[in-house]
């Protein structure tokens, strides 16, 4: 799989992944799929353990991603981000063929293809190798809903934020009380906790930061959506 190493945060349908590589872990970005997900692998650069954020689609795609050579990293670990299909297409075929824990929300996990190996909630903590992520539970898309936040001690955090946070918008909602439910949850557990460096990577599209959206959030909150 052909991999590009000047990261901007944009991946075309069916083509190249984008890599951005930190002190203590790697950061690989692919779509996968016919609605263009994105699928993030995270490496731990000393252990060479592996984690995915959501096995969207194409197995085959993310078996390449991972490497078929002997210095591929092990994939450990595969968090779903929340219950549409469209996250989970390929949780089946990529946790077997490799063996990998699974993990989700329990308020997410009945329409998922496999029965998670681990729930977790706000705050908790999921190990790559020797670094680690933290739980954010954003209710409103769906009721569970996380986004996954590394706080490099060398840079700046690193969120992983599935459908609840895009460049221009909470994610999509079905009713004034669920847009109200994600409004609040993204407002005071990611913009009110992390700085305006936090660089963070949707569940589809390009990637953003925090501080590229601040100025937005009285407008999200007025149109409601």
């Amino acid at each position: 799989m052909d991999v590009v190493e000047d990261y901007s945060g944009h991946v075309e349908p069916g083509g190249a992944a984008a890599r951005r590589e930190l002190p203590a872990l790697t950061i690989t970005k692919i779509s996968v799929g016919p609605m263009d997900n994105n699928a993030y692998m995270l490496v731990c650069r000393s252990t060479r353990e592996a984690l995915l954020i959501d096995a969207a689609n194409d197995p085959e795609r993310l078996s390449d991603l991972v490497g078929h050579d002997d210095n591929r990293p092990t994939l450990r670990t595969i968090v779903t981000t929340h219950q549409h299909q469209d996250h989970w297409g390929a949780l089946g075929a990529v946790a077997g063929a490799y063996g990998a824990d699974t993990i989700a929300h329990e308020a997410d996990a009945g329409p998922l293809p496999v029965p998670p190996d681990r729930y977790v909630t706000h705050g908790d903590r999921i190990p790559v190798g020797d670094v680690e992520l933290e739980v954010i539970h954003l209710r409103g898309h769906t009721p569970g809903s996380i986004a996954l936040v590394y706080r490099d001690p060398s840079g700046h955090p690193h969120l992983f934020t599935g459908d609840s946070l895009f460049p221009g918008g909470v994610g999509r909602t079905t009713s004034p009380e669920d847009f109200t439910s994600l409004f609040n949850d993204v407002k005071s557990r990611i913009f009110d906790t992390l700085p305006d460096d936090t660089w963070f990577y949707p569940g589809h599209g390009d990637d953003s930061t925090l501080g590229a959206e601040r100025p937005k959030l009285a407008e999200w909150r007025e149109r409601g959506w």
